[in-house]
C-alpha cells in the first residue's frame, strides 16, 4: 500500500492543475475519497472518485494544465497497480520467491463448454454382422520396418490395445483369410502410393478381399519431393496438390465417420509442417472429413470462380460408390494431433464397428504428499479455497469427481503459520475430498528390511488419520515414489493388506516408465495394480517459469499433446500430481481444467470418476488378460534398481535354462552340469525336487522374491554360472514370454529325441508312478482318445502327444530369443557320447576353463548309461526310476505316431537347417523314412 506521503504529493499536483474556483471542490473530494480508502482499503474506489471529481471540477484547463493532469493520471495509474499488488500480498514483499498465481485460463472458443448438457448418446456405433466374418485386427503395410509414419501408426494401435500385423510391402500379400473368415478388419497403408501402384495380381486379390468381407482401406499420401498441382491419383477420380502450408483445421460435422472425435470447432493456427497434400474430388463418392485454409496463394483448381480460396480437403472419405470399397485418405501423417483421433474413428467406421473404443473415460487425480513439502511451497488458505473452487468446476465436467489426497501424517503442520492454517482448512473440508495413505514418514517401503518396522509405521499413519477423522476405508494406497510396488517388495503388499486392507494401488513403473503407452496393470497378492499416468507436473514444477519449455510447452501438452492423448487413449486415467502443484502458480488446477475443457471441445467422450477400488474392478473387467503379471529384470531398468531392496542382486538369477522337454534326458544333463565346479544349480524344491517350475505354473504368482530364493549367492565361491532345469518349460505357452521378460540374456538348452519314443516313455513313466488312467488304458487307447473321452484320459493323451510337436514349441521360443541363445542337444547322442555333448555345451556357454568330463564319466553296464566316477571301482548313477526297462512299443502305435508327427518332423528339419545345423539327428531321419515307406 502506498504511503500517505506519496498520496498527498499526488493530491497537491492535481490541485495545482486546476483553476482557483475549482480547487475547493477538488480538495473536498480528495479528502472524502482518501478517508473512504483508509476506511475500506479499496484503491479502486479511491481512483474512481478522484477521476469523477476531477472531471466535474476541472472544466476549463489550459494546454499546459491539461498535459500536467495527463501526467498525474499516468502516475496515479502506476501507483494504483502497486497499491493493488501490496493489497493482495500483505505479507510477502516483491522480492519474495513466492508469489500469488497469475496464470490466466487457457482461452478456448468452444460450443461444448456452453451446452448445459452434452448429448453423447447419438454417436454412431458402426455395428454390423461383420464380427462373424472378420477378426478385429489391422493389417499395416509399411515401406520398411524403420519407417517413421509406420512406427507412429503401430504405436497408436498399441496404445489403444488394437491388434495388428505389420507387413512390408512386397511381391506377395500375407494370408488374408482363415477358412471362411477374414483375418483383418481394416487395411492401412502408410504410403498410399504403394497401394495405388501394386501389381495387378496383388491389387485384384486385395480388392476382392475388401469387397467380399466389407473391409475398408486407410491410406496416407506420402510427402512429395516435387510440387504436384492437380495431379490425379492413379485409377481414381480425385486430384491432389502437394507441399501445402496450411492453417485453421476443422471437421465436417455431417460425416458419419466421426464417433470419438467431435466436430464444430476449429484448430486455429498453423498446421505442423509445410508438406501437406490436399484433395480435389471429382466424384460423389468422396466427402471431406477435414479441411483447412491456405497460408499462401493457391493455384487453380483450388481457387473459386470469384477468386477466393476454397476450403482445402486434407482428409477425405470414400463412400465406396465408385468401386465398392470404402476408404479414408489422409493428406498428412500423425504429426497433427487431430489425425490420431480421426484414424481411430476411421478404423471403427471401416471395420464396421469391429475395432471400436468405448466412449467412457474415467479420471482420478491423486495429490500425493498433501502435507509434505518445504516451507514456502505448501498450501495456504487461499490455495485450499482455490482447490475447492476448482473441484466444483471439474465436477461440472467429470461426473463424480473429487480430488484424491494422499497423506504422510508425520509432516502435518511442518510449514509456516499461514501454511499450517491452510492444512487446518483442509481438515475442515475432509468430507469434500477423497483420501488415501502414503507412509507415516514418507519413507520408501523397499528400504524396510524388517517387516515389523514397516507395519508399525503404517499403523502410525492410520492412527493419525483416525485422530483427524480422515477416512481409512478407501482400500487404496500409493507408495512414496512407487517404491516396492514394482519391482515388488513383498513386505509392502503384506503390510498393506494387514493394516489398511488395501485392494488397489497404482504405479507408473510397470513394466517401465517409458514409453507411457505400454504401461499396464496386474494383480499380485490379490491387490490390483493399475497403471498411473504423469501429467508433466512434478514436485519442482510449482512455478510456470520452472516448467520445462514454459507456458507454450504446457499449453502444447494440453491442446492435443501428450496429456490430452493420455485421456483419449486410456479408458481409465489415474494421474499423479504433488501438493506443490496446487499452491504457488497452481499449475495443476490450470492444467486439468484446461485439458478437460479441451477434451470436451474435441471429443464425444463421457468424463467420469469413481472410487479407486471400483476403478480397479472396471479396469480388469476391460482387460482380464492383464491380471497375470510379467516379472521383468530389475537390473534392466535404472529406475527399478533404485527402488529394489539393497539386499537383492541380479547375481541371484540364472545364466541359462534347461527347458526340456520331459523324458528326453534332462535329469542326466542336470547331473552332468552339476559336476562342473563353476556351475551351480538352484536349491531343491520341497514339492518338485530339482525343478522349480516357476515360469509355467502357480509358482509364478508367488513373485520374483520367491524365485530368487532358490539361488543364494555363494560366499567365497568361484561359481560363475547359475542354471535352472524345469523340463515342463519346453511346451508351456506362456513360458518363453515370461522367461524372456526376466532373463532376456539367458541361454537355453533343450534335448530332442524321437517324439514317438518320448510319448511312449511318458506313458510308462505314469504307469510306474501308479497313475490310474495309464494303468487302466493301453498306450494305443491313450493316444487315440477322442475329444468325447473322459477328462483324465484326454489330459494323459495331451501330455503324451503335445510336447513332441518340437518345431511348434521351438518357434515360440525363437519369437523371444535369438537362435544364438538356443542350443539343441540330440538326446540319443547325449546317451551314447555324453563327453562330446558336454564339451559342446561348455563351448556354447563359454565356460572357462573347460571341465574334463572324460575323466569324470564312465559307462555303467548294469545301468546301461554313463555315470559319475567316484573312484576307480565306483560310480554314482541316477536313481532307480532312471533307465527303467519297459516293454517295446507295439508296431501299430509306432506307425500311428510316425504319421501323426510327420508334418511336425518335416517342419523340424527345415527349422534345424535354418538354424545352421549341418547334421540331422539319426532318429529324425529314421522317423521320416519309416513314415515314407509306410
Amino acid at each position: 500500500m502506498p504511503s500517505d506521503y506519496a498520496a498527498d504529493d499526488g493530491h497537491e499536483a492535481l490541485l495545482e492543475t486546476c483553476s482557483d474556483s475549482t480547487r475547493p471542490h477538488l480538495a473536498s473530494g480528495w479528502v472524502g475519497a482518501k478517508n473512504r480508502w483508509r476506511k475500506r482499503q479499496d484503491g479502486q474506489r479511491w481512483l474512481s472518485v478522484c477521476w469523477h471529481r476531477l472531471v466535474q471540477s476541472c472544466r476549463f484547463l489550459t494546454t499546459r494544465r491539461f498535459l500536467s493532469v495527463l501526467l498525474v493520471l499516468i502516475t496515479m495509474s502506476i501507483t494504483y497497480n502497486i497499491v493493488i499488488f501490496y493489497f493482495e500480498n500483505p505479507v510477502f514483499p516483491i522480492s519474495s520467491a513466492w508469489k500469488e498465481p497469475r496464470l490466466l485460463p487457457l482461452q478456448m472458443t468452444c460450443s461444448a463448454l456452453t451446452e448445459t448438457r452434452r448429448n453423447l448418446s447419438k454417436q454412431p456405433e458402426h455395428r454390423s454382422m461383420a464380427k462373424l466374418r472378420i477378426d478385429a485386427k489391422v493389417l499395416l503395410f509399411v515401406e520398411t520396418i524403420y519407417s517413421r509414419l509406420g512406427r507412429d501408426i503401430a504405436e497408436l494401435l498399441v496404445h489403444n490395445r488394437i491388434k495388428y500385423k505389420v507387413d512390408v510391402v512386397g511381391k506377395s500379400l500375407p494370408v488374408l483369410t482363415n477358412l471362411d473368415k477374414g483375418k483383418f478388419a481394416v487395411i492401412v497403408f502408410e504410403n498410399l502410393t504403394k497401394y495405388l501402384t501394386m501389381d495387378n495380381w496383388n491389387r485384384e486379390l486385395l480388392d476382392k478381399y475388401c469387397r467380399e468381407y466389407g473391409v475398408g482401406v486407410v491410406g496416407f499420401h506420402p510427402v512429395s519431393e516435387e510440387v504436384l498441382i492437380g495431379s490425379q491419383l492413379k485409377g481414381f477420380p480425385i486430384f491432389v496438390h502437394t507441399k501445402m502450408n496450411l492453417k485453421n483445421a476443422a471437421l465436417n460435422p455431417a460425416s458419419n465417420v466421426l464417433r470419438l472425435t467431435r466436430a464444430g470447432e476449429t484448430a486455429w493456427g498453423n498446421l505442423p509442417g509445410n508438406d501437406w497434400t490436399v484433395f480435389a474430388p471429382n466424384h460423389s463418392t468422396y466427402e471431406p472429413l477435414e479441411w483447412a485454409s491456405p497460408n499462401s496463394e493457391l493455384p487453380s483448381p483450388f481457387v473459386s470462380d470469384h477468386g477466393a480460396a476454397r476450403l482445402l480437403y486434407t482428409v477425405v472419405q470414400d463412400h465406396g460408390t465408385y468401386d465398392g470399397i470404402q476408404r479414408v485418405l489422409f493428406g498428412s501423417g500423425l504429426g497433427f494431433w487431430l489425425h490420431r483421433l480421426l484414424l481411430l474413428d476411421a478404423l471403427t467406421h471401416l471395420s464396421q464397428g469391429q475395432i471400436s473404443l468405448g466412449l467412457n473415460r474415467y479420471v482420478l487425480i491423486d495429490i500425493d504428499d498433501i502435507f509434505v513439502g518445504e516451507k514456502g511451497t505448501r498450501l495456504k488458505p487461499p490455495d485450499v479455497e482455490a482447490l475447492l473452487s476448482s473441484q466444483k468446476r471439474l465436477q461440472a465436467m467429470v461426473s463424480g469427481f473429487k480430488f484424491n489426497l494422499g497423506f504422510s501424517g508425520m509432516y502435518f503442520h511442518h510449514g509456516t503459520d499461514e501454511e499450517n492454517a491452510g492444512e487446518d482448512l483442509l481438515m475442515e473440508h475432509i468430507d469434500d475430498f477423497s483420501w488415501f495413505s502414503h507412509m507415516w514418514n514418507h519413507k520408501q517401503p523397499h528400504l524396510y528390511d524388517n517387516y515389523t518396522h514397516l507395519e508399525m509405521d503404517m499403523k502410525l499413519n492410520k492412527n493419525f488419520a483416525t485422530e483427524k477423522n480422515i477416512p481409512t476405508d478407501s482400500g487404496y494406497s500409493v507408495a512414496p515414489h512407487h517404491a516396492g510396488v514394482y519391482p515388488v517388495h513383498e513386505y509392502l503388499y503384506e503390510a498393506w493388506k494387514k493394516v489398511w486392507n488395501v485392494k488397489v494401488t497404482s504405479t507408473e513403473e510397470y513394466p517401465h516408465l517409458r514409453p507411457a503407452r505400454l504401461r499396464r496393470g496386474f494383480i499380485h497378492r490379490n491387490i490390483m495394480v493399475l497403471p498411473r499416468q504423469t501429467c508433466g507436473l512434478f514436485t519442482h514444477t510449482y512455478l510456470i517459469e520452472k516448467y520445462p519449455g514454459g507456458r507454450e510447452k504446457l499449453d502444447e501438452n494440453i491442446q492435443g499433446g501428450e496429456l490430452f492423448q493420455s485421456i483419449v487413449f486410456n479408458p481409465i486415467n489415474i494421474f499423479m500430481t504433488h501438493m506443490s502443484n496446487y499452491g504457488n502458480d497452481r499449475l495443476a488446477l490450470y492444467t486439468f481444467e484446461s485439458v478437460l475443457k479441451f477434451t470436451q471441445c474435441w471429443t464425444n467422450l463421457r468424463l467420469l470418476s469413481t472410487l479407486p477400488v471400483e476403478l480397479g474392478e472396471k479396469y480388469f473387467q476391460m482387460f482380464p488378460e492383464e491380471e497375470d503379471p510379467i516379472w521383468g529384470n530389475p537390473c534392466d531398468d535404472s529406475r527399478h534398481i533404485k527402488t529394489w531392496s539393497h539386499n537383492k542382486t541380479c547375481q541371484q538369477l540364472p545364466n541359462f535354462l534347461v527347458i526340456g522337454p520331459q523324458k528326453t534326458g534332462t535329469t542326466a544333463l542336470y547331473s552332468f552340469l552339476s559336476m562342473h565346479p563353476n556351475i551351480n544349480s538352484n536349491l531343491n524344491s520341497i514339492d518338485t525336487f530339482e525343478e522349480i517350475q516357476f515360469f509355467n505354473g502357480k509358482n509364478y504368482y508367488r513373485g520374483l522374491d520367491w524365485y530368487m530364493g532358490f539361488f543364494p549367492v555363494p560366499i567365497n565361491s568361484s561359481s560363475q554360472y547359475l542354471f535352472e532345469k524345469s523340463a515342463t518349460y519346453f511346451d508351456g505357452e506362456q513360458v518363453p514370454k515370461r522367461a524372456h521378460a526376466l532373463l532376456p540374456q539367458a541361454k537355453l538348452v533343450t534335448i530332442l529325441i524321437s517324439p514317438a519314443k518320448r510319448a511312449y516313455s511318458w506313458y510308462q513313466h505314469m504307469r510306474a508312478h501308479g497313475d490310474q488312467v495309464a494303468l487302466n488304458y493301453s498306450f494305443y487307447e491313450v493316444i487315440t482318445a477322442s475329444e468325447s473321452s473322459n477328462r483324465p484320459l484326454r489330459d494323459l493323451r495331451n501330455r503324451c502327444l503335445l510336447p513332441g510337436k518340437y518345431s511348434q514349441h521351438l518357434e515360440r521360443w525363437l519369437t523371444y530369443y535369438s537362435s544364438s541363445q538356443l542350443f539343441i542337444i540330440d538326446g540319443e547322442e547325449l546317451r551314447t557320447a555324453p563327453v562330446d555333448v558336454m564339451n559342446s555345451v561348455q563351448k556354447f556357454l563359454k565356460i572357462t576353463p573347460p571341465f574334463d568330463y572324460a575323466t569324470h564319466l564312465r559307462f555303467d553296464k548294469k545301468k546301461g548309461f554313463y555315470c559319475q566316477i567316484i573312484n576307480e571301482d565306483k560310480t554314482k548313477c541316477l536313481g532307480r526310476s532312471k533307465g527303467r526297462k519297459y516293454p517295446q512299443m507295439d508296431e501299430r502305435s509306432l506307425k500311428l505316431l510316425q504319421r501323426y508327427y510327420l508334418s511336425h518332423n518335416t517342419a523340424l528339419v527345415k527349422l534345424l537347417k535354418r538354424l545352421g545345423h549341418q547334421n540331422i539327428p539319426g532318429w529324425l531321419k529314421m522317423d521320416l523314412s519309416d513314415t515314407m515307406v509306410t
